[in-house]
Formats: C-alpha cells, sequence, structure tokens
C-alpha cells in the first residue's frame, strides 16, 4: 500500500510555498505523524530550510549514491536502475529527501521518454523513468514507516513537475493577492487535469503491451492528483497598494477555482473566508521568519532565548495555532487520522 503524497503547487512563484510546507511538515511531525519532505525543485530551497549549508556543500560534492533525490534517479539516463534514497533525519518524525541543482539535467530524459512511453513495445524503461520520482518518495516512505510525504516542486510546467504530479495523490495551491497567482490559477486547472488523462492512457498502454506480463510486480502511480483546496496569502498594505486592490484580486479566487481547477459551477459573490475549498489565509508573520531562519527552526517553536519576547512571543503562539489548524484541516481532507 503506497503512502499518500501531497504536493504544494502554484506555476506562479513567490506565494510562500516552500515556507509553508516546511512549517507543515514540523506540525504534522509534532502531532506525531511520521514525514518524508522531498524537495523536487531544482533550486532546493526547502533543502536549504532544513539543512545547514555546509551539509549541503558536503551532500552535493560527494556525489554518494542516494544522497540527493537527483543521485537516486541518475542511474536511469545510463544503464542502472533507480538507487534508494538516504534520508536525513531532520527530527523525530521528521525526515528529508534533500534536493539538488542538478536535478534540471534530468529533465530532458523525462521529456525524451514520454513520447516513448506510448510505444508498442520496449516501454518498460520508460515508464520506469517517468515513474522514477514516485519510486524513490516510496522507498523513502517505506524506509522509516512515514505516514505522509510533502513535496516542494518549482513554479513551472516542465517535464520534472508533470512526473511529480503524475506521482501525486492530494495538490494544495497557494496563491498570492494578484493578478499573476490568478492567471496562474487558470492555466494550472487544465493543466492538471491533461495531464491526469495523459497518464491514464499510459497506463492503459503499458497494461495493453505484450511486457506488461514480465513486470506484474511493477507498480504505477494513478495520477489521483485531487486538488484539496487552496491557500491565500494575506496582504500586506502598502501605501501605493491599498486593501481594495488585493480584495479586487482575492476576492475572484473563488470563482476562478471552481471553474478552472475543478470545472464546478461558479457560485457569484463568494468570498474566500466564506469558501470550503479555501484552507487558510496565511499570515505573514513578518520579522518571526528571518528568526527562525537564523535559528533553523519553524517560526512556532521560537522561544525567548532565540529573541521571541514581547509581540514576538505572543506571534509565536499564533502562528502555532494556525499552523495546528491548517495541518488539521489538511488531514481531515486526505483522511489521515492525527
Amino acid at each position: 500500500m503506497s503512502v499518500p503524497i501531497l504536493t504544494f503547487f502554484n506555476n506562479k512563484g513567490g506565494v510562500g510555498k516552500t515556507s509553508l510546507i516546511y512549517h507543515l511538515a514540523w506540525m504534522f511531525a509534532s502531532l506525531h505523524k511520521r514525514v518524508v519532505a522531498v524537495d523536487l525543485d531544482p533550486q532546493a530551497n526547502l533543502t536549504a530550510a532544513f539543512l545547514d549549508e555546509d551539509v549541503i556543500e558536503s551532500l552535493w560534492n560527494k556525489r554518494a549514491t542516494g544522497s540527493t533525490i537527483y543521485h537516486c534517479v541518475k542511474p536511469l539516463t545510463g544503464v542502472g536502475d533507480i538507487v534508494e534514497p538516504v534520508l536525513q533525519k531532520i527530527a523525530t518524525d521528521l525526515y528529508l529527501v534533500p534536493g539538488d541543482v542538478d536535478l534540471s539535467t534530468y529533465e530532458e530524459a523525462l521529456s525524451n521518454e514520454w513520447p516513448s512511453s506510448m510505444g508498442d513495445n520496449n516501454l518498460y524503461r520508460p515508464m520506469r523513468i517517468l515513474s522514477s520520482f514516485w519510486q524513490v518518495m516510496q522507498m523513502a516512505a517505506q524506509k522509516v514507516e512515514a505516514d505522509i510525504i510533502l513535496v516542494d516542486i518549482g513554479p513551472n510546467m516542465g517535464a520534472i513537475n508533470r512526473s511529480v504530479l503524475i506521482a501525486t495523490d492530494y495538490v494544495v495551491i497557494p496563491l498570492g493577492a494578484d493578478l499573476f497567482s490568478l492567471q496562474g490559477l487558470k492555466n494550472l486547472g487544465p493543466t492538471l487535469i491533461s495531464w491526469q488523462n495523459l497518464w491514464k492512457k499510459r497506463l492503459d498502454n503499458w497494461h495493453n503491451c505484450a511486457e506488461w506480463a514480465s513486470y506484474t510486480g511493477f507498480q504505477l502511480p494513478k495520477a489521483k492528483m485531487q486538488p484539496i483546496g487552496y491557500l491565500c496569502q494575506q496582504h500586506s498594505v502598502r501605501l501605493d497598494r491599498p486593501v481594495k486592490a488585493y480584495d479586487k484580486w482575492v476576492n475572484r479566487i473563488p470563482s476562478v477555482y471552481r471553474e478552472y481547477v475543478l470545472k464546478e459551477s461558479i457560485i457569484p459573490d463568494i468570498k474566500p473566508q466564506d469558501d470550503p475549498y479555501c484552507l487558510a489565509t496565511i499570515k505573514h508573520f513578518r520579522s518571526l521568519i528571518p528568526m527562525g531562519q537564523e535559528h533553523r527552526k519553524p517560526i512556532f517553536n521560537l522561544t525567548s532565548a532565540d529573541g521571541a519576547i514581547g509581540s514576538h512571543a505572543n506571534a509565536v503562539q499564533d502562528a502555532k495555532k494556525d499552523f495546528k489548524s491548517l495541518a488539521e484541516i489538511i488531514a481531515g481532507k486526505i483522511d489521515l487520522p492525527l
């Protein structure tokens, strides 16, 4: 039985995606759910949040087998096979499959094998490559008996992200209060549906080919890709951009999400705070974020020794409540008992 994979995705960057995953991974672990966080963004920002730069440099320079997500799948670009990942233990119940800037070089292999997977024969290797991220993530989860896999990916519609989304069971879409996030949402919905349908055609083609009987134990992801909701960033009031400008875009999100992502009928005049598909509005927590980065811990674990005193101490408690509430909401959406 596979472990559920939850991916945070928006093809528009700058929406706080990596910070969300980082904090939710810590929160789920604090709620006694064993988490594997996987960094599948070639920029490796999630890895940078979890690990010290010296550790990352060592991983990248040594290039040891299975040390990063890239070194797990790299053998497939030659004559080798997937390598079991070496996980970094971050804390009790929290593990990381580190990212790698070299992962971008794997994009070409994924692009080349996409059309090959619809051929008449020799399909095992293309399907192995296209599902390689799913295979590595499930290996990692089984290794530590994880309850959930949280995935970070880059803001694009490339071949790497296509293979990640194919592997994904549930999708959360973080959004900013701007035109670009709204336009990204319009592009994202149809793309997810297209990738899902195209992968199902490849699964059918695989099950109907002559090779299938020789690889009956070869498991493949189902491309469930179920959107469970979106997250809104709380606006930051600026003199050159009043609250009204943010509300203009934020209040259009529920309709666009229904129309382009869910293919549902639009509910007129519904606002995010009244929308069941809006999982939460994420606060800025301003100066707590750099404080958490400095001490390499989630903002809700900051203490007075870290400088979280006075109003900062109150903000830490607010952050703990907010992220615990969000973790509980997400757990309910994906049937993960807490």
